[in-house]
């Protein structure tokens, strides 16, 4: 991703340089390590740039957090930084791509697009992890009338998948850069027809960041329509009986199981372990009921909280967990004599969301983003409010 190598330079320059820029908006450093952080407001979009000091060079790059999809964003913003911070640059990788196409607005959508969306099709598909993206195009091309929503948290695959998208001239793929276990909360209920879950990563070692989850099979099947189904497609054994466990922990379901079945479209990937002649499970689960209607009407604004005396010392130290739950202020940064931005980790805990809470004389948000609209996120937020109230 792209990042600048500079000279070391004395960082009290950006905040006497923050009225002289046009998309700097604010300066903080960490008050418990060296790294610094600069606000960004570019091209309609928000987010951070991470300083990380050093005695041989200082790194300018990306925050994971509040990174924006296009990538040239980004490294206009950080030539944009350099230029009237007057730093000298050791090494970078900013240089634009001319020859990429430009990453079309129609078909990436954010997480907020979906709080009251507006599906022009009547039939509805989701492909979790898309990857190269093989499957998803070739399902759209062969279902024209049917909306394709990819979801993929890998953000060049996302990128690659936009570029396909304006050069096969498709119209019914949307494209999600986000976590999909959180994103299917945002789906109205029995609005899918299928949900495909392609060759997850097994994370057999880390078996909490699994897709396949008892929450997530019960998001599934609420967002899918009667009879539509959830296809699990995997290589790997263990997932294969994990997966199984978890799908019939659902009370009311149909499975459906099939070994080494040749699709019409296949990946690089399976093509290589199909050499191998390894095996390929895929699991069906069919939804059996129709489901209650969702409301999404959560707030998650942060009312009469604000910049207090001590704040920064009274945030708790440890994680805080609670029934369903959890909260950890994992950093806190200043931006001011009353200005915090903390950065938040919360909410479920196989489904955590990351954020940056601004907190001000006179009030807060999240930056750049309020969280997805579930009810563990809710509480999470209003929980949140009191700790930084106290």
């Amino acid at each position: 991703m792209p990042h600048l190598k500079v000279m070391p330079f004395d960082s009290s320059v950006i905040s006497q340089r923050l009225s002289q820029s046009k998309i700097m908006t604010l300066h903080a450093k960490s008050l418990t390590g060296e790294d610094e952080l600069i606000g960004i407001a570019y091209k309609g979009e928000e987010f951070l740039l991470q300083l990380k000091p050093d005695t041989k060079a200082t790194l300018l790059k990306y925050d994971k957090v509040t990174r924006p999809l296009k990538v040239n964003l980004l490294k206009e913003a950080l030539a944009e930084v350099s230029h009237v911070l007057g730093l000298e640059v050791l090494s970078s990788n900013i240089a634009i791509s001319h020859t990429k196409s430009a990453l079309s607005s129609e078909y990436f959508k954010k997480i907020e697009d979906f709080e009251n969306p507006d599906f022009t099709f009547d039939t509805i598909s989701v492909e979790v992890g898309f990857g190269s993206g093989r499957h998803l195009l070739y399902q759209a091309m062969q279902h024209p009338d049917t909306l394709f929503i990819g979801i993929e948290i890998h953000t060049p695959s996302a990128q690659q998948v936009l570029k396909q998208i304006a050069l096969q001239g498709l119209h019914n793929v949307w494209v999600v850069n986000y976590d999909a276990r959180l994103f299917l909360e945002m789906l109205p209920s029995n609005s899918c027809k299928q949900i495909f879950v392609h060759f997850p990563v097994p994370w057999d070692k880390k078996p909490q960041r699994r897709v396949i989850s008892n929450s997530f099979v019960k998001e599934s099947m609420r967002v899918l329509q009667k009879d539509g189904r959830l296809e699990l497609r995997t290589d790997s054994n263990k997932y294969f009986w994990y997966a199984l466990e978890t799908f019939f922990s659902v009370p009311k379901v149909e499975v459906e199981i099939r070994k080494n079945e040749r699709l019409d479209i296949t990946s690089k990937y399976e093509e290589r372990w199909l050499k191998q002649e390894k095996d390929i499970y895929d699991v069906y689960v069919k939804c059996k009921d129709i489901s209650k209607n969702k409301i999404l009407a959560f707030d998650f604004n942060f009312n009469i909280v604000k910049y207090r005396k001590g704040l920064e010392d009274d945030l708790p130290k440890k994680t805080l967990v609670f029934d369903g739950y959890f909260i950890h202020f994992e950093r806190v940064f200043k931006a001011g004599e009353e200005v915090l931005l903390i950065k938040c980790a919360f909410g479920s805990f196989d489904r955590p969301e990351h954020k940056y809470i601004l907190v001000d004389a006179t009030s807060a948000r999240y930056f750049v983003s309020p969280p997805v609209k579930t009810a563990i996120n809710h509480q999470a937020h209003q929980k949140i409010m009191e700790l930084l109230n106290v």
